[in-house]
């Protein structure tokens, strides 16, 4: 006989994989034992086992709904039309917005992917494939001057994701600069850089600027 769930299942369940996903960004996933999430969780390891097989299953499921929600949301953004930009700006503060509030989630997906079985970590290169042919349609189109080649196309768009998706490391979006505001100065220094014009150019020999 199948096992019914609990009213606050949905509640306890999502529970877990915060409270895993801020485990294993704090101490790794390899170093994280069973009894560490039981405890994490405030669940005997009994309790844990019915909500999931094993650790690996753990992972797999924080990865896999961090990933879904950035595509689902970015969907949403380009949903909502415009002009390319406007899409593309949509898009960047949604992918920052996300990692923002989800920096366990976004440092678990950069340092233990590879924990997971083949098949897992097949399907969860598909997912950021799908999010990485999204941004690179968007930069196709904005590209008036021709830059993006097939040479070129992943250097572009993994520049862009190298800005946005490393924030974990530093980035407080309770600071001075918000999620939004970041991403907009993103976005406004990839397209069009931080010197403008001739300031771009290096000043002849003997005439460059004292810092």
């Amino acid at each position: 006989m199948a096992r019914t769930r609990s009213e606050n299942y949905d509640g306890i369940h999502l529970g877990i994989l915060t409270r895993a996903a801020a485990l294993f960004s704090a101490q790794g996933y390899m170093r994280s034992s069973i009894a560490d999430l039981a405890d994490a969780c405030k669940l005997s390891r009994g309790a844990l086992y019915h909500y999931f097989d094993s650790k690996e299953a753990i992972l797999f499921a924080i990865l896999d709904a961090h990933i879904r929600e950035v595509i689902a949301r970015v969907d949403a953004a380009i949903a909502e039309g415009g002009p390319t930009l406007t899409q593309f700006r949509n898009v960047i503060r949604t992918i920052v917005e996300v990692n923002a509030k989800s920096p366990h989630e976004q440092r678990v997906l950069i340092h233990d992917l590879s924990f997971l079985n083949e098949d897992e970590q097949q399907t969860m290169k598909d997912l950021e494939r799908q999010l990485v042919d999204t941004v690179t349609d968007l930069l196709v189109r904005l590209d008036a001057e021709g830059k993006i080649v097939k040479r070129t196309r992943k250097i572009y768009t993994m520049i862009l994701f190298g800005i946005i998706n490393y924030t974990y490391t530093w980035y407080d979006p309770k600071g001075g600069i918000g999620p939004r505001e970041f991403a907009d100065i993103a976005v406004e220094l990839f397209l069009n850089g931080f010197a403008p014009g001739d300031a771009a150019r290096p000043a002849p020999a003997g005439r460059r600027e004292k810092i």
